[in-house]
């Protein structure tokens, strides 16, 4: 269970992070980055923050994460500034998975609802489902 304290910390990374790939960081490695989350250890040496590249391009991301590690400890120094604690916490990137693991998910989903509606037998339910039943009322 994180405490109040290393998700105030782990929000505050995210903005800083986020904020200065959009302002301050010139390198074209880290241009389509999009900061989704980051996570704090307890002790708060540590914080692993989890990115996505536009497009979802392995490439891309090995690029984009090779990029943001030789901006960590850029990124570490602006982090010190806004969270003022014992230890700064060394910065560890990582791609987010679980924006991949969604649009997968919704890839298997829109193909069986066209596989589904190809067959002829899902246009009923479907339209069942966007109507109310007035004889509930």
């Amino acid at each position: 269970m994180a405490s109040r304290r290393t998700l105030k910390a782990a929000a505050a990374i995210r903005e800083v992070v986020a904020m200065s790939l959009l302002s301050d960081l010139k390198d074209p490695r880290v241009s389509l980055v999009t900061i989704t989350s980051a996570e704090v250890a307890q002790d708060m040496r540590s914080a692993k923050v989890f990115f996505t590249v536009l497009g979802n391009d392995p490439v891309k991301e090995k690029l984009a994460l090779s990029g943001l590690r030789s901006a960590a400890g850029y990124l570490q120094q602006k982090c010190a500034k806004r969270i003022e604690t014992r230890y700064t916490p060394k910065l560890i990137f990582e791609v987010d998975e679980g924006v991949k693991n969604l649009a997968r998910v919704t890839e298997i989903l829109e193909k069986e609802r066209r596989k589904s509606s190809s067959d002829g037998a899902s246009a009923d339910v479907d339209s069942d489902l966007n109507e109310p039943d007035i004889r509930s009322v």
